[in-house]
């Protein structure tokens, strides 16, 4: 079985792309699912994250604004909440690394926003990142509805650099284009992904 590390910033395109890999076979694991699931309401981080952001967290619901605006107001916590939730994070992925590893999955893909930031680009035999233009990325998020241009920017600002994450992956796929081309993209990274495999059992 061979890893994939699928990252890329807010905004640029990845859940696209890993929807386009598991049509074409791939297992994936979506952290940013495994995150919303961590903090819906009775999820095991909320008392975690209740204890750090007092306020955030009322009858065992999260009130995200009010998470968004105590980070906006104090970015250290932005470190102290991944502090919380990347181990969590962790323990899923490595479940379901071995759940695929039992299957014989010819493909387990590890759809991370932060994989580089987290060091879980270490379980990776592969990585790809997903890029698109500054302009293209703000308009995807703000269009979601859900913050502000402000907002937009901070989280931009708190990731890595685009062009550090396209350098230091082995594949890098362009959304800023047409569907049509992000799919051509993809296969040709699946197809030479497959035969690099191959060639690791000859």
């Amino acid at each position: 079985m061979i890893v994939v590390g699928l990252t890329g910033g807010i905004g640029m395109g990845k859940s696209t792309v890993g929807a386009m890999l598991r049509r074409l076979g791939a297992r994936v694991f979506d952290a940013d699912a495994v995150v919303h699931r961590l903090q819906a309401p009775g999820g095991r981080a909320l008392p975690a994250i209740g204890r750090l952001v007092p306020g955030a967290v009322r009858n065992g619901v999260l009130d995200r604004a009010a998470l968004r605006r105590a980070v906006m107001a104090d970015p250290a916590l932005f470190r102290k909440l991944e502090g919380i939730i990347h181990p969590m994070v962790r323990d899923e992925c490595d479940a379901f690394l071995r759940a695929a590893h039992r299957a014989r999955c010819p493909m387990a893909v590890l759809d991370i926003p932060l994989l580089y930031e987290a060091g879980m680009d270490a379980l990776c035999d592969r990585v790809i990142a997903v890029s698109a233009p500054r302009g293209i990325q703000r308009h995807r998020v703000l269009a979601r509805g859900h913050m502000d241009r402000a907002q937009v920017d901070a989280i931009i600002a708190r990731q890595m650099d685009d062009r550090q994450r396209r350098a230091r992956a082995d594949h890098v796929i362009l959304t800023g284009l047409s569907r049509a081309l992000t799919w051509r993209q993809v296969r040709t990274v699946v197809a030479s992904l497959r035969h690099a495999e191959e060639r690791g059992r000859t």
